[in-house]
């Protein structure tokens, strides 16, 4: 028989007494339309149950860590469900300082932030009687989950057969199935997206879910929330197709910015994504000298796959984050705005940064802020020269 681990025994209650009083938290917060309620005894006798029982049971993980990678991580990911919640409640800090302790020591040696992200809900989140961790029971922090995780393994898919192509050279027939299967992954990004959008409730998200994501301090660091965005494959996509420059300060900014934020192995592809050569160079390159067939071919997938990593960002930004955050934003008290994003800055810089990213990806020029929309122009104009000869 296996003894129980006190790592067992923190994952037990994550999925049990820690759902418990969230989703009782959470439903008295949205009775009252609040984002937080903190002037009656009983919830705030939850709350307290949160803090000291999560406390305990991390307080008692001690000796050398897990051995594996992926068991760091997932130990970091239930540590950080338990500080996230704590901010998110806005209870006093830990009463056992141990979760900084081991929270900071676990990212200290997977080279990431000692805290909570996207990857611990949707990749490093097993399953337990068809129910994974999650902060509450509600319905739509499920369908937020799902429906989120579904498009990052859709846009890893897509950065995974992109990533092939430089070996293989543009113009080569095995190319054609790989630009296939990006185009597909892509389509079904915007498929689960739209998805999305239809199924999430805009209340439900804004008061009961979007909370768990905020900054909080580990030790004496404050780190930035949880973001749906924390993956390395869109990045690789944006890079490898050539509608971002790793040279553009703007973009090598958002780099910087969430590399300590996305998993270790997704590290590694960041890092080398950087020194790849974009396809739309390649394209550009032989199709300058004389297109045939076969490049033809690949150069229209080419710039299909363009068009639709494009339309996934943009709806994702003008039907998701639009409409979810920035609306109910507007009607939030003033006292509730700073710190109203993940990110940390004030909403309306991150959402300009957001819109960047969305003229960029969409390759839509604006006075001043170019876009990869004359290269892609080139290459459609020689590919459709070259047809009609």
């Amino acid at each position: 028989m296996t003894a129980v681990t006190a790592v067992d025994r923190l994952d037990r209650w994550i999925r049990t007494e820690f759902v418990e009083y969230n989703t009782a938290l959470e439903e008295a917060y949205f009775a009252e339309r609040r984002e937080i309620v903190c002037d009656r005894p009983e919830l705030e006798k939850i709350k307290q149950a949160v803090v000291i029982e999560g406390g305990r049971l991390i307080g008692a993980v001690s000796g050398p860590l897990p051995i594996s990678p992926r068991e760091k991580y997932q130990l970091l990911g239930m540590v950080g469900f338990y500080l996230a919640a704590c901010r998110r409640h806005e209870s006093a800090e830990p009463v056992d300082p141990s979760a900084w302790s081991l929270a900071q020591q676990l990212g200290s040696a997977l080279g990431v932030a000692p805290r909570f992200v996207f990857a611990h809900q949707a990749l490093y989140n097993p399953a337990v009687r068809d129910r994974y961790q999650t902060f509450t029971s509600l319905a739509d922090e499920a369908v937020f989950l799902t429906g989120n995780g579904l498009a990052v393994l859709a846009y890893q898919r897509a950065a995974d057969a992109l990533r092939r192509v430089p070996p293989m050279g543009v113009s080569n027939p095995l190319t054609t199935y790989l630009l296939e299967t990006a185009l597909s992954a892509l389509d079904d990004v915007l498929r689960f997206n739209r998805d999305l959008g239809k199924t999430l409730d805009v209340d439900r998200f804004f008061f009961n879910i979007r909370p768990y994501f905020k900054s909080h301090r580990v030790g004496a660091v404050e780190y930035r929330g949880a973001n749906a965005g924390d993956f390395s494959a869109i990045n690789e996509i944006d890079l490898l197709l050539g509608l971002c420059d790793a040279r553009d300060p703007f973009y090598q900014n958002v780099i910087a910015e969430k590399y300590a934020y996305v998993a270790p192995e997704d590290q590694v592809l960041l890092r080398a994504v950087v020194d790849e050569e974009p396809l739309l160079a390649k394209f550009l390159r032989e199709a300058e000298s004389g297109a045939g067939p076969r490049l033809r071919q690949n150069a229209e997938l080419f710039l299909a796959v363009c068009r639709a990593h494009g339309a996934a960002y943009t709806y994702h930004h003008h039907r998701l984050v639009k409409p979810f955050l920035v609306a109910p934003a507007e009607k939030a008290p003033a006292d509730r705005l700073t710190g109203i994003t993940a990110s940390g800055p004030p909403l309306d810089v991150v959402v300009a940064g957001l819109s960047r990213l969305s003229d960029l990806r969409s390759a839509r020029d604006r006075p001043g802020v170019p876009t990869a929309r004359p290269s892609l122009d080139r290459l459609r104009s020689l590919v459709s020269t070259t047809s009609a000869q």
